[in-house]
């Protein structure tokens, strides 16, 4: 599917950017309209739990974002979404805060628990991982199709999964992406999408996979 392909099938689709208090918002409801989405950002749970599409953004600490979504009741919304195979995209801390646990400065703060495995200090000798990289998609990938294999995303982030083998099993397509290590780059599994870069900065890839992520909002 290519992603022109992509923009016409989910043009139109009524998608909620979560406000939890993170930051990032307006750069993510930009990119979504620039790509065809009817889209809104919005602390309103009725909003985010009957939108044809959800996306969770999150910049910074992984325990302030949890502790946004704690406080804002957001969590159960997320994951019955989740459950009901509703379309759901993660991005950045959004994306790790779906995992079981983050180990920041040798805190361990709670996630959602809706991907197993944790998120750790990337091993690197510099750090935050900031700027543009190449990233490996699996065969069969729905957000990275129509692109070219050398494709470049924008990254800000010090911690990721490191450890795929939770991941690993039928139906779950993980990308990987290299800095210090391989690290999870993106997930899909089922209607749940996550990306630890950020698409909404991304140029025309990231608008690509916007677009692909639209498409399966049906």
């Amino acid at each position: 599917m290519s992603g022109d392909d992509a923009g016409g099938r989910g043009r139109g689709r009524r998608i909620v950017v979560l406000d939890y208090g993170s930051g990032n918002l307006r750069s993510a409801e930009r990119a979504l309209a620039h790509a065809g989405a009817d889209v809104t950002v919005t602390a309103d749970l009725a909003a985010a739990a009957g939108a044809d599409g959800l996306v969770v953004p999150g910049v910074g600490a992984y325990a302030a974002c949890m502790a946004g979504i704690e406080a804002s009741g957001a969590g159960p919304v997320i994951a019955e979404r989740v459950a009901a195979g509703r379309p759901v995209l993660g991005i950045c801390v959004g994306m790790q805060v779906l995992f079981e646990h983050g180990d920041e400065h040798g805190v361990v703060t709670k996630g959602l628990g809706l991907l197993p495995g944790g998120v750790t200090r990337l091993p690197a000798d510099r750090l935050p991982h900031m700027g543009w990289n190449t990233v490996t998609p699996p065969a069969g990938s729905v957000l990275f199709a129509g692109l070219p294999a050398d494709s470049r995303f924008y990254f800000v982030h010090s911690y990721g999964v490191l450890d795929r083998s939770a991941l690993t099993g039928a139906g779950v397509r993980v990308t990987t992406a290299h800095h210090g290590t391989d690290f999870v780059a993106a997930v899909e599994r089922g209607a749940l999408s996550a990306a630890q870069f950020h698409p909404e900065k991304s140029a025309e890839t990231g608008a690509v996979l916007l677009r692909n992520w639209l498409a399966t909002v049906d």
